[in-house]
């Protein structure tokens, strides 16, 4: 039998699917704590989370559109761009490796994926996605820090893009931007064929809230908004949301730990002669060899869960570790170290 979503990996530190490994400010806890009847029994009213979301990011409130978690965001842009205006011979443009929701949204809705490979040392591709846009493409999927390498995309290449596809959308999903590399939210303007994806669940710890966000302008913005359902995001996790925007100062102390447990996880790779690629996000990929899956159980059995993304083709033998909280970090490299020293034995 097949369950749905991914499987607990038991006990230990969750170091595999990039959490907030310190949680939420406990501002949220109060919020949710505070929820009344009305909140949970009646249908959820958006305007002033709308509002707020529009102010943290200085853009317009017709600017902004609520989503259940970016995942949504992402599917549903596909829906409202290609599936709603009945593109047959769509095409969507992916640089690889990348975020699973963007191929499986492409075939969700009978579109063609443009596969762009990577290079040798994962630095963004932009010469061979341009040359991948034809006047087929309606949608291009751009992942800025990347997931799973952490590689950003500079600004100006986001621009050469933009401006390749008039014709397309572009779809800029800043999942973990809060961790380091600059926004194209100020860009919107310019560029009305663009949307910019943000979450709460990474930096802002409420990945079990499943609230996201897109923004840009209302000429692409409204094609998604008339496929996204109407009570996407519930009461509770409205309240959470508006909580964690009021702590202002929860996101930058939490963004200095990530930092500083990159840094530590680089010099541990380093002394343990493990190849790793520089992250601006919350979490570092790391080459372990050929028995990626010995590795990942050795640490497991050490209550350390960490990511296998050896199964994707273009990161093989890799692993994928969240850099959090510095004890948690710590914990990890302890952990890394032992695996190392005893060959992956559990």
């Amino acid at each position: 039998m097949t369950i749905q979503g991914y499987p607990d990996p038991g006990e230990g530190l969750r170091l595999h699917l990039n959490e907030n490994t310190g949680g939420c400010s406990p501002r949220v806890l109060e919020a949710i704590r505070s929820v009344q009847t009305a909140d949970v029994s009646t249908y959820p009213s958006y305007p002033v989370l709308v509002r707020a979301c529009a102010a943290h990011f200085d853009v317009d409130p017709d600017w902004v559109l609520l989503t259940n978690g970016l995942d949504e965001g992402i599917l549903m842009t596909a829906v409202g761009h290609i599936a709603r205006t009945r593109t047959f011979d769509a095409e969507t443009i992916i640089p690889l490796p990348a975020f699973d929701p963007y191929p499986n949204s492409t075939a969700a809705v009978g579109a063609t994926a443009v596969r762009v490979p990577p290079r040798a040392d994962y630095s963004f591709q932009t010469e061979d996605v341009i040359r991948a846009i034809t006047p087929r493409t309606r949608l291009i999927f751009l992942n800025t820090p990347n997931n799973p390498t952490g590689q950003l995309i500079a600004i100006a290449d986001l621009r050469r893009i933009a401006e390749a596809a008039p014709h397309a959308i572009v779809l800029v999903d800043e999942a973990y931007i809060e961790f380091g590399g600059d926004t194209f939210l100020p860009d919107l303007v310019r560029y009305p064929h663009v949307l910019v994806g943000r979450t709460f669940s990474k930096a802002y710890g409420l990945a079990g809230m499943r609230v996201g966000i897109l923004m840009g302008q209302p000429q692409s913005l409204d094609a998604v908004r008339a496929v996204t359902l109407p009570f996407n995001i519930n009461g509770v996790a409205m309240a959470a949301t508006l909580a964690a925007l009021e702590d202002r100062e929860f996101l930058p102390r939490y963004a200095a730990q990530v930092a500083e447990s990159r840094t530590r996880l680089y010099s541990a790779c380093r002394s343990l002669g493990l190849p790793f690629w520089e992250s601006a996000a919350n979490f570092v990929l790391v080459r372990v060899g050929d028995a990626v899956p010995m590795f990942v159980d050795a640490l497991a059995a050490r209550r350390v869960h960490v990511r296998d993304r050896s199964k994707d083709p273009t990161t093989p033998g890799c692993i994928r570790i969240t850099a959090g909280m510095l004890d948690h970090t710590d914990a990890a490299i302890e952990a890394l170290e032992s695996v190392v020293a005893g060959r992956y034995s559990r």
